[in-house]
């Protein structure tokens, strides 16, 4: 509530300094017929009005409700809320909130891909355990080229087999990774 105060003491001067507002403070505290405290108490409380008027100019600064010119604080007013501040907010909270949703979207893919592994992990162990192992495999991470058919595609690979060209002919083609494999496994397994 003292806070309020020193709010209200510096609008209604404009112009002050640190000092003159503590010592207006201190003087309206010390006064026994505004103070509801005990001697003991305002004796404690002179003490510490000081600090906390530097304290809370300090934080109306940072807010810039005040300025500081050397010595001398002057009165600037409070924030005040334009159209345009609100649908700046507004706008930032549709981005933000576009934000959210595409990370969520992410993390739903990434679970999808976690379990769509662990069904693999699970399928594989089964046939391992029923004696009847896969034969060959393929190691992940993965690239699957799908096109038609009947398409007919020229494949060059380099001597380090680091580069590889693919010639499709002016056929369409797809590319999938190894995800898009594993989840398409765990629809057609429904």
């Amino acid at each position: 509530m003292k806070d309020i105060h020193y709010l209200m003491e510096v609008e209604s001067k404009g112009r002050t300094t640190y000092n003159e507002v503590a010592d207006e403070l201190v003087a309206e505290f010390s006064d026994p017929s505004n103070s509801v405290l005990s001697p003991d108490q305002q004796q404690y409380d002179e003490k510490n009005i000081r600090p906390r008027v530097y304290d809370a100019l300090n934080v109306l600064m940072a807010m810039d409700i005040i300025s500081k010119d050397k010595k001398e604080i002057q009165w600037r007013g409070l924030p005040r809320t334009t159209l345009n501040d609100i649908e700046e907010l507004k706008t930032e909270r549709l981005g933000l909130r576009n934000r959210i949703e595409k990370k969520a979207a992410y993390l739903q893919e990434l679970e999808d891909q976690f379990v769509g592994l662990q069904n693999l992990i699970q399928r594989n162990g089964q046939l391992y355990s029923s004696g009847n192992p896969p034969s060959g495999g393929v190691s992940l991470p993965f690239i699957f080229v799908q096109t038609r058919p009947h398409a007919t595609v020229e494949v060059e690979i380099s001597e380090d087999m680091q580069l590889v060209h693919f010639d499709f002919n002016s056929t369409p083609f797809e590319l999938h990774d190894d995800n898009y494999v594993i989840k398409a496994m765990k629809e057609t397994a429904k």
